[in-house]
């Protein structure tokens, strides 16, 4: 049964507290936004309709408080909760307490996102839910023996991976037997330390990938529908930095297919809410389920360019009981262009924290820039180093490209590095412009 949602606590901070202020304002709905001590001067708090502060300015005395969290909604009756993606967001724990606390969780169930959260279980039921994935283990490989026995069966290069991993940490690249035992023992323990958990598996490394993943979003009627598709091969160690829409990678037969499999898995899992497949395309065009997040993504705003859909306004109606627009009814059209704008060198990507002392943002027909700092804006040196993205809309590729250029261009920023040059740079950088590269090709750019 449909509840309206009527006053939304937000809880994160920067470019997606502000972006969520502005579709929840919008909808004629009250937002209330959480700050730590860190960012008790950030400027979009006085957009919101009250602002809360839930402790010091680490993450896990703030952001990360769940308790304060809770508080903080509860002392502002909010009757649901935006996590946003990072901290909360993907926090099983905490979904449990908004429950119990009678609050609206803003995604997916504890169920489903605790199918999801481990790789191994994951891929089990995409293989049931009939979605491509890559050869390996059915579950945990608990012994170097035990993996060197399925490496021989799938063949090298195999890729060792931490089960509750994420952001390229706990993954080991093994090339032939004699380096596997050594693989083994150095991702085991860089798991238990990075996520308190060493469960592996294994998998057939995919030689030369793109990152291709496809957005989709579920509703309580058990139906689903994906917005597209975004290719993200263009990363640094496992980071993003450009995304985009389409994949122009792939054909129209097997967009299609992958469309219809990311769709058809949402139905089976039964999810609710915005989530992301994120599967590796190989030289060949197949393509293999990799992992889904099962929150919103940070390039999610290129997928709202080439749709005209707010996905976050889709995700509160989701979350109010309301059916979605079918899927005929969701139109792509044109192609669009993220750039991540980080306070990092743009050469070495060494954070770049301080304050902006000039900020000049670029504008025109088609370009978006979410983003929360601005001129004398204190960048802290507590969270990610991210301070803005940069999307551009064009009739093609071409058109983002040129556009895309154009705008960085424009934009003009002092007092800290930013990675606004390297952008500039790889919109003119043939292998970009022509599609000819692969999710390891900056290990080998020079600039």
């Amino acid at each position: 049964m449909a509840s309206e949602i009527k006053r939304i606590l937000i809880a994160n901070r920067g470019e997606i507290a502000l972006r969520a202020i502005r579709t929840i304002k919008e909808m004629g709905k009250e937002a209330v936004v959480v700050y730590s001590v860190g960012d008790k001067d950030a400027s979009y708090l006085k957009f919101a309709d009250a602002a809360v502060c839930i402790g010091p300015a680490r993450s896990n005395e703030s952001y990360l408080n769940i308790p304060a969290v809770i508080s903080a909604a509860e002392l502002s009756n909010c009757d649901a909760i935006f996590p946003g993606y990072g901290f909360l967001s993907e926090n099983q724990n905490f979904v449990e307490i908004c429950e119990h606390h009678n609050i609206k969780f803003i995604g997916p169930s504890v169920e489903v996102m605790e199918k999801m959260a481990d790789k191994s279980k994951a891929k089990q039921l995409m293989a049931e839910a009939g979605v491509p994935t890559i050869p390996g283990s059915d579950g945990a490989v608990k012994t170097p023996q035990e993996a060197k026995e399925l490496a021989k069966e799938i063949g090298y290069p195999v890729i060792l991976k931490a089960a509750a991993g994420g952001g390229g940490r706990g993954m080991r690249i093994v090339e032939d037997e004699s380096y596997i035992e050594n693989a083994f023992f150095a991702c085991e323990s860089e798991s238990v330390n990075a996520f308190g958990d060493g469960t592996l598996y294994m998998e057939k490394f995919i030689e030369s990938p793109r990152h291709v993943e496809v957005q989709v979003v579920g509703d309580s009627f058990g139906k689903a529908i994906h917005i597209g598709e975004r290719d993200c091969s263009m990363q640094r160690r496992h980071q993003k930095l450009i995304e985009e829409s389409p994949a122009v990678v792939l054909d129209e037969s097997r967009r299609k297919e992958l469309h219809q499999a990311a769709v058809r898995a949402t139905e089976f899992l039964k999810y609710e809410g915005a989530g992301t497949y994120e599967f590796l395309v190989d030289k060949h065009n197949n393509f293999y389920f990799m992992e889904m997040n099962t929150r919103l993504q940070v390039e999610h705003c290129v997928s709202e360019m080439v749709s005209g859909i707010d996905i976050v306004k889709l995700m509160i109606e989701v979350a109010e009981g309301k059916p979605l627009p079918a899927q005929e009814d969701v139109q792509l059209k044109g192609h669009a262009i993220e750039c991540r704008i980080t306070a990092e060198d743009p050469v070495s990507f060494l954070p770049s924290p301080g304050k902006i002392q000039k900020w000049i943002a670029p504008g025109g027909k088609d370009v978006r820039i979410d983003t929360h700092a601005h001129c004398n804006y204190i960048i802290p040196t507590f969270y990610d180093s991210m301070i803005g993205k940069l999307i551009v809309w064009g009739e093609d590729r071409d058109a983002a490209i040129a556009k895309m250029s154009r705008a960085l261009s424009e934009f003009e920023v002092a007092g800290i590095k930013t990675t606004i040059d390297f952008h500039r740079k790889m919109m003119q950088n043939n292998d970009f412009r022509t599609n000819n590269f692969d999710t390891k090709y900056l290990e080998n750019y020079k600039g």
